[in-house]
Order: structure tokens, then C-alpha cells, then sequence
């Protein structure tokens, strides 16, 4: 009896021209989703610096207010993830996108009406997140609607490369406006590319099928529990997911004291800040633009160990940043540690839609994004209260000196012995070398 192949499909076989680009359906996702990616990184840039120049808040506020970004995923990620299992995508998709452009509409709105405050600033991040949930969780089950197997691998390196891009335009965007018209100016664009993107969805011929009726009988706790079984028991994705938790504190903890740094240590202008912290989002631009030839080339385990490997030190470059040519050492690491976080979440998101049962993917996300999450706020109130308390470059030390290591959580897990990630939860042993 033939072997079945159990691993994500790299293969070389002929594709059409345009690859995935010449399935419509993936046209549309991929444009709405590039398009409201523009105006996610200009807010990423445009938040902290309403708060640190508008409103005159240090690294605590500002990592209180990156925080409430990423706090839903703590409140509510399990939840949703049971209940995006038991509902269509796409219009739950849609309804989030309103939701988040009319939150950030109140921002500039209260600001020309001179009512703005730090309390409001928390809220809408907090409706933004709430609503970043909802959307991520159904996001990462439709691309399976939208794609088969064999197209996944590549049409999520269309999409990270698409959102790494944006990441570049955005910060220089949204650093540019800042210094000429105002850092709310910039929310007003962010808010008309989710209604782009909700066009974009409406638009989307494929018909999704209808959720299990089964799905509807069995207590939202039960499949609760179900998903966190899955993973916790699991060889592959508990690994991926402890490592995940462990990196995105550190990211975030520096990511949120990066702005006042570059401002209050270095002396850069805001326009400067946002063209410096493109160089991280132009690594995940490369990092996308390797990823499938990555992958065939050595496999998708022992590709994303490499590459861990390699990136993840030169972080320690960011805390060493001082003015003039110094500059270099901060968009250096940036680069390289952008290119390593990119090729690890193509990998990775592209191994679960297709590792996972298609009626579980809902659940096992949100699992998954719900433990990798949980230590953002953490760290990101971690690296605001280190500035303050021990300074801005003190506390870049501390939490890129745990980036740089964390590679070695993923070298312990069982992928160290294989070349490519199993398709499927049943045994891999054909997979292991030698």
C-alpha cells in the first residue's frame, strides 16, 4: 500500500502563472487584508504618539495602552474560538471591521473637539483588540475556505509578505502625517481601510459551508476544553506555542518602550521614528519572500530552526542604538529579527490550518493565539514599568536579552530530528531523518 506523503506540501509541481494570485477569491482576501494592514501598522506608530506627544504620557502609559490592544485575548480568546467553530466567517469578519473603523473614528473626532484623553485612548484599543479577536481567529479558519492544502503554504507568504509591506509604508506614514498634521490624523486613514476590507470580504464568491449542526449541541465549556487538550497533549504545537508566549514577551516588552527610546534617549523626531522602525517590517518582508523557497530547500522544521538560530541574537544590537551612525545597529537587528519572526509565523499558522481538524481549527487557534498572547500585555506593561524604573536602554537590555535565546525552545521539541512538519496529528515516523 503507498505511503501517504504527511507533510505540508512544498513540492515544485506546476502552478498557474500567478500562483494563487489567479484565484479571484484569494485576490479580494489578499487585497482587503493588505489594504486594512496599511492602516493597522499606521496605528501601531500613530497610538504611542498621540499619547507621548499629545498627551504627555511615559513608557507606563504607553505600555498600559499597547496592552489594551492585547488584553482581549486574555478576557475573551477561549470563548470566541468555540464560538467562531459555530459560525460562518465571513460576516463575523465583516461586523469587525465596522466595529474597529468606527472606534478609531472617536479618536480624531474627540480631538477637534478638544475632549481627548488617555481614558478614551484605552477604551478604543480596547474595542480595537475585542475586535481583533474575533476577526484573527475566523481570519486564520477562512484562508482554508479561500485556498486548498496546496496553495496554503504560498498564499500565507502572500499575505505575510503583503502585511510586511504595509508595516514598512505604515510607520513612515504614519510618522510623516504625525509631524505634519498630527499624529489623530493618521487613525482617520486607518478607519477607512477596515471599511475597505469589509468591501473587499462582502465580495468573496466562495460559498463556506455551513457549521456542523452537531457543533451547536456541545457546551461551549466542553469545546473549550477540547481545544485546549489538543494542544496541550500535543508534541508539535505545545512547543510552538510555549515558545511563542515566551517571544512575544520579550517583542513586546521592548516594542513598548522602542518609541520613548528613540525619542527621549536618542532624540529623534517622529518622523524619524517611524522611517527607523521600518526596517523590522522590511526583514518580514524578506522573511516572506524566502519562506517557500526556505522551506523546500530545507524543510519546514529544520528551516525555521535555522533561521531562529541565526536571527534571534541580533537583536542585541537594538539597546547598543545611539544617534547619527549609530542608527544602523537598531534598523540592523531590526531586520534580521523581522526576517526570522515572519518565516516563523508563515510556517507555523501554515502548519496548524493544515496540522488541525478543519472542525477544531477554530478552537485550536484560539488556544493557541490565547496562550502566545496572554504574555503581550504582560510585557508590554513589563517593558513600560522597566523604563520608567530602571530607564529606557536598561530595560531594551532586559527584554532583548531574552529574544535572543529563545530559539533553544523550539531545538528541544521533537522537530529537531525532522526535516519537514507533519500535515496531519497521526504518526510522522517516515518523516524522521536518517
Amino acid at each position: 500500500m503507498p505511503r501517504v506523503d504527511a507533510r505540508i506540501d512544498t513540492s515544485d509541481r506546476p502552478r498557474p502563472r500567478w500562483g494563487v494570485f489567479s484565484r479571484p477569491d484569494f485576490r479580494l482576501l489578499w487585497l482587503g487584508e493588505t489594504v486594512s494592514g496599511l492602516g493597522n501598522s499606521i496605528t501601531v506608530v500613530a497610538l504611542p504618539l498621540i499619547a507621548v506627544v499629545g498627551l504627555d504620557a511615559g513608557s507606563t502609559a504607553v505600555g498600559l495602552l499597547t496592552a489594551a490592544v492585547w488584553l482581549p485575548w486574555l478576557l475573551v480568546g477561549l470563548p470566541v474560538g468555540a464560538w467562531v467553530d459555530r459560525r460562518r466567517k465571513r460576516p463575523l469578519m465583516t461586523a469587525c471591521d465596522v466595529t474597529a473603523a468606527a472606534a478609531l473614528v472617536s479618536v480624531p473626532s474627540a480631538a477637534w473637539l478638544d475632549a481627548l484623553t488617555f481614558q478614551q485612548l484605552v477604551v478604543v484599543a480596547l474595542v480595537c483588540g475585542t475586535a481583533s479577536v474575533c476577526f484573527s481567529t475566523a481570519y486564520h479558519s477562512y484562508i482554508r475556505i479561500v485556498l486548498d492544502g496546496r496553495d496554503l503554504l504560498e498564499g500565507n507568504a502572500k499575505l505575510q509578505g503583503s502585511e510586511a509591506a504595509t508595516q514598512i509604508a505604515g510607520p513612515g506614514v504614519a510618522g510623516l502625517l504625525a509631524q505634519a498634521l498630527g499624529a489623530v490624523t493618521a487613525l482617520v486613514a486607518d478607519a477607512v481601510t477596515f471599511l475597505v476590507s469589509a468591501v473587499c470580504l462582502q465580495r468573496i464568491s466562495v460559498i463556506e459551508p455551513d457549521p456542523a449542526p452537531d457543533e451547536e449541541r456541545v457546551p461551549l465549556r466542553r469545546q473549550i476544553a477540547e481545544g485546549l487538550r489538543f494542544v496541550g497533549r500535543d508534541r508539535y504545537l505545545r512547543p510552538m506555542v510555549t515558545w511563542g508566549a515566551v517571544i512575544n514577551l520579550a517583542l513586546m516588552g521592548y516594542q513598548a518602550v522602542q518609541v520613548v527610546f528613540l525619542v527621549r534617549t536618542i532624540g529623534l523626531n517622529p518622523g524619524l521614528v517611524g522611517l527607523l522602525l521600518t526596517s523590522g517590517s522590511t526583514g518580514g518582508l524578506v522573511g516572506a519572500l524566502v519562506a517557500t523557497r526556505l522551506t523546500r530547500r530545507f524543510g519546514t522544521a529544520r528551516g525555521l530552526l535555522l533561521l531562529q538560530l541565526t536571527t534571534s541574537p541580533f537583536v542585541l544590537l537594538l539597546p547598543m542604538t545611539t544617534a547619527g551612525p549609530g542608527l544602523l545597529l537598531f534598523a540592523t537587528g531590526s531586520f534580521l529579527v523581522g526576517i526570522g519572526v515572519s518565516v516563523a509565523n508563515i510556517v507555523v499558522g501554515t502548519f496548524r490550518q493544515t496540522y488541525c481538524p478543519p472542525h477544531m481549527l477554530g478552537r485550536v487557534v484560539a488556544t493557541a493565539m490565547v496562550i502566545n498572547h496572554s504574555t503581550i500585555p504582560l510585557g508590554s506593561l513589563l517593558g513600560g514599568m522597566l523604563g520608567d524604573a530602571v530607564g529606557y536602554r536598561p530595560a531594551m537590555w532586559i527584554m532583548t536579552g531574552v529574544v535572543a535565546p529563545s530559539w533553544l525552545i523550539l531545538a528541544m521539541s521533537p522537530m529537531r530530528r525532522m526535516r519537514d512538519l507533519p500535515r496531519s496529528e497521526k504518526p510522522e515516523r517516515a518523516q524522521l531523518k536518517g
